[in-house]
């Protein structure tokens, strides 16, 4: 596909305003932007959102992160390569995004308390839930995922 649907942004530039300062407030807080980051990438693999999924990839690489660990996020269950306080995060993102199927379970929720303050759990709330809007977006209106000048990854 070579172009949206709509240009949601345009259209209604008052909640797209707003979209992008709760984005701030998000990237700002407390969690770090590498966690923040890493949800925003899972968020969007479960909901299947190509133009996010690239876009967050894309800023984990360029903010650092390891190429290994950004390939394997879609099965991080399966690898050493993530600490327990980012699988907490992680199963908790999967949790939320998939809420009517799991109903953030309890077990999930304790979880968490091990690893994150009450005020970080808020926010990695807010970061999943942020990421699942824009998803829906990113896919209702079908935004395209432009072909990178460079899209190797040297190894």
């Amino acid at each position: 596909m070579s172009s949206s649907r709509l240009s949601y942004s345009t259209l209604m530039p008052k909640g797209y305003q707003a979209m992008l300062a709760l984005s701030a407030i998000v990237d700002a807080s407390s969690i770090g932007k590498k966690l923040v980051d890493l949800v925003f990438l899972r968020v969007s693999q479960v909901n299947g959102c190509a133009y996010c999924i690239d876009l967050h990839a894309r800023d984990l690489l360029a903010n650092g992160e390891d190429w290994q660990r950004v390939n394997s996020l879609v099965g991080w269950r399966e690898t050493s390569f993530y600490s327990a306080r980012e699988r907490a995060a992680l199963a908790w993102a999967e949790a939320v995004t998939a809420i009517a199927d799991t109903h953030a379970p309890d077990a999930l929720f304790e979880a968490l308390k091990e690893h994150f303050a009450d005020v970080e759990i808020t926010e990695l709330t807010y970061a999943i839930t942020l990421m699942n809007a824009w998803n829906r977006l990113g896919i209702s209106f079908q935004l395209p995922v432009k072909r990178a000048a460079s899209a190797g990854v040297a190894l």
